[in-house]
């Protein structure tokens, strides 16, 4: 579905299995989309994104994949996702069990009340609340982009914040900016010193 310029082959890869669901009307499938266009596009990275609805496509549980890696993707289906975003109850029922054990879980705060394995990074964002405080609900999920592009840093962020301009409908640039650097503000507000913390710990362990 991306496209990207040829690289120079031999690169150590690193494929990374992304999983967001939700339910029809949440933007999960735009999520997906913009996820992989900063990767490959603004990021210099290969990627592939599927998609799937259950049987009504609104209100029903729904979900996108996205695979990326420093070489061409070959095979585009996911096994074990390396990170669960996920914004509803029902898509967290159906595929959590995928997740892999040491995962990265990003959910929505007010609507998945998940079970947390021991050790699991985990991460909630009450991304509809904020984009309510926007005014517009409906870009919570580009609240939860700017949340994961945070949490993860698969690429920098102002990558994923070029995707989202360059995707979302004429007109709706600066509020979905806005949203986007709300999530990206509320892991900086919630889990930025933590997550500071817990590396520099890692990074002493390493040298003792």
């Amino acid at each position: 579905m991306f496209r990207r310029r040829p690289k120079e082959v031999g690169l150590k890869m690193n494929r990374t299995e992304i999983r967001i669901t939700g339910f029809g009307g949440q933007g999960v499938v735009l999520s997906g989309f913009i996820i992989g266009k900063a990767c490959s596009i603004f990021a210099d990275k290969h990627a592939t994104m599927i998609q799937s609805f259950g049987p009504e496509a609104r209100g029903s549980a729904c979900s996108s994949t996205v695979t990326v890696d420093e070489t061409e993707v070959l095979y585009p289906y996911i096994q074990r996702p390396d990170i669960f975003v996920v914004m509803s109850s029902e898509g967290y029922d159906k595929f959590a069990n995928e997740l892999k054990d040491d995962g990265i879980l990003i959910y929505e705060l007010d609507l998945v009340h998940p079970k947390i394995k021991k050790g699991q990074p985990s991460f909630g964002v009450p991304s509809t609340r904020i984009a309510e405080s926007l005014g517009r609900a409906i870009v919570q999920n580009i609240v939860m982009v700017g949340f994961f592009a945070a949490v993860t840093e698969i690429v920098p962020i102002e990558a994923i914040r070029k995707a989202v301009e360059n995707s979302v409908p004429p007109g709706t640039e600066a509020l979905n900016l806005k949203a986007f650097d709300a999530g990206v503000n509320y892991y900086k507000e919630h889990y930025a010193k933590d997550a500071a913390k817990a590396k520099a710990a890692a990074g002493k362990e390493k040298t003792e």
